[in-house]
């Protein structure tokens, strides 16, 4: 007599795991938000922290770099330590998310989130 409603169970269990899926993933979201990466530049002389989002907390340059002729130097090595970091955080937050998407059947290089 009800013997369509027999899928019932099974979209239950699929809104389960959705619902699962969702909770990982913002516990996930959040520790990339709370996660600080270091990048480095011109040996450690200049050095950057990023949050796993990229975006910059502090910078810390080595003082013996500061001569007037190397201003262009130092500007140089502020950036890529900059840029070393934010890649580094990239990194660090794409393993997160694939701890949480681990076993899922997603397309291979799709990044999420979305």
């Amino acid at each position: 007599m009800l013997k369509g409603l027999g899928g019932l169970g099974d979209m239950a269990k699929m809104m389960a795991k959705a619902q699962e899926f969702q909770e990982k993933m913002q516990a996930a979201q959040a520790e990339v938000e709370a996660m600080e990466v270091e990048g480095a530049a011109g040996a450690g002389m200049v050095k950057a922290w990023v949050t796993g989002k990229g975006e910059l907390k502090r910078l810390d340059v080595d003082p013996s770099i500061f001569k007037p002729d190397d201003k262009e130097v130092v500007e140089d090595l502020i950036v890529a330590a900059i840029k070393d970091a934010q890649s580094r955080a990239a990194e660090a937050a794409q393993a997160e998310m694939a701890k949480v998407t681990e076993g899922l059947p997603l397309p291979p290089g799709m990044k999420l989130p979305f």
